[in-house]
């Protein structure tokens, strides 16, 4: 109901004539308000695109002549929308804008400045012990071409699930994200086309006796793979181990699709862009780890929440689609480089023979329209409500990655100022 209602409500800040009251530009707090709300928007509300254009244009003119802490948020939120933000990660800055409010209440500071630093305290217990974990495997696998991801592998997790209760979903995921990262790289940077099908084989059969088919040097690779899957379903409860064979088929999958763009690559051959969709979507990793985020979550995360997520439609599909195609569209305006397979950019300029600007704005505008799918996922699966919110927050984390058009996932220091803020800086009580 509160969606079929929602453009209604905007109207209420229009005239007769269709226009936006120009009262509105003279208060920032409900521009802001406007603009924030617009953000919620799903298929077929067009008049929303309007207020978020009309709102934009006016805080962007206004922003300069505001006071802190408004200005602060108009910065902020032009920048990253709120429904598009992260609470965690934002609750720093919303808890030194509420100390300078005029309507601050003391008591009520304190226990969010509390509750940030306990919670703090136990991820940075978490991460002591994930680091730990990380530098032993990097030992063991010996994989020197690939990136050292350890705290980043949990920042992300911690993005995704970092209420108190959900400590043990948050490690698996992120020995689930260290796992691909090693994947990752061993395909995109060092195996060649045949070292590559052999350890797709090997992955697909799942068994110790592939580990044969390996050259030496990722050997260990695959044996650690496949003890840290067992050691997970260890740890579950006996009535949670068949969660594991989801991530693992999930993983199955994605390497799939990892050797299907390894052999794009090696054959200069540039798929068409509803070919490469098809792949790339899967080859993003987030359908594996959206399956993967709910392994260690409670009796919530039923047989039909994993056949949910493993479907990947609307909530997952729309994930995939935000966090690969801004992938792509950052990385081309960067710049490619002689490693780099063809990206969604590529195949659609050479489908269609248009200019990059005209490529760039459709894929942007697919962006903006699976936003909308994953608006309207939150009202289709109140059963399975709280594992949706886990996708829309992966979904959520590209913004933080790829915003303004920098990677700032691989960049080493990409996210170093929000990694420091969240596991090492406490706010001052």
């Amino acid at each position: 109901m509160p969606l079929i209602c929602l453009t209604d409500v905007f109207n209420k800040f229009k005239a007769e004539d269709g226009s936006f009251i120009k009262d509105i530009t003279n208060e920032p707090r409900a521009l802001l308000g406007l603009y924030n709300a617009a953000y919620l928007s799903i298929h077929g509300e067009s008049q929303l695109d309007e207020a978020i254009a009309f709102a934009r244009h006016h805080l962007e003119s206004m922003r300069g002549s505001l006071k802190y802490p408004l200005s602060e948020q108009i910065k902020r939120n032009l920048e990253i929308p709120y429904p598009r933000a992260l609470k965690r990660i934002n609750a720093p800055y919303y808890i030194a804008e509420y100390e300078q409010e005029r309507t601050c209440i003391p008591s009520l500071l304190e226990l969010a400045k509390l509750d940030f630093n306990l919670l703090q305290r136990l991820h940075q217990r978490e991460l002591k012990d994930f680091c730990r974990w990380g530098n032993n495997l990097y030992e063991e696998v010996q994989l020197s071409y690939s990136r050292n991801r350890i705290v980043e592998c949990y920042f992300w997790s911690n993005i995704m699930q970092y209420e108190e209760q959900y400590g043990h979903a948050r490690i698996i995921l992120a020995k689930v994200f260290v796992l691909l990262t090693l994947l990752d790289d061993t395909f995109d940077m060092h195996a060649t086309l045949e070292e590559g099908r052999k350890l797709n084989e090997a992955i697909q059969r799942w068994e110790e006796s592939a580990v044969l088919l390996l050259p030496e040097y990722l050997k260990k690779y695959y044996v650690r793979l496949m003890n840290t899957f067992t050691e997970i379903e260890l740890e579950l409860k006996p009535d949670h181990n068949y969660r594991v064979a989801y991530s693992r088929k999930a993983l199955q999958t994605l390497c799939r699709h990892y050797q299907q763009e390894s052999e794009w690559f090696h054959s200069s051959y540039i798929p068409s862009f509803d070919d490469h969709l098809k792949c790339s979507l899967i080859s993003s990793g987030i359908p594996m780890l959206s399956i993967s985020s709910i392994v260690g979550m409670g009796d919530e995360a039923t047989k039909e929440a994993f056949e949910w997520a493993g479907g990947c439609t609307d909530a997952v599909q729309a994930c995939t689609v935000v966090g690969r195609l801004m992938n792509d569209i950052t990385s081309f305006k960067r710049g490619k480089n002689k490693l780099d397979v063809a990206s969604s950019v590529d195949s659609y300029i050479n489908q269609y023979h248009v200019t990059s600007e005209v490529a760039l704005a459709t894929l942007d505008n697919l962006v903006q329209d699976a936003w909308k799918t994953s608006n309207q996922a939150r009202f289709h699966h109140h059963a399975l409500l709280p594992l949706v919110k886990r996708i829309i927050r992966l979904t959520k984390s590209m913004t933080l990655m790829y915003h303004d058009n920098v990677d700032r996932n691989s960049s080493s220091r990409g996210n170093k100022d929000k990694i420091e803020q969240q596991f090492v800086e406490a706010i001052p009580l």
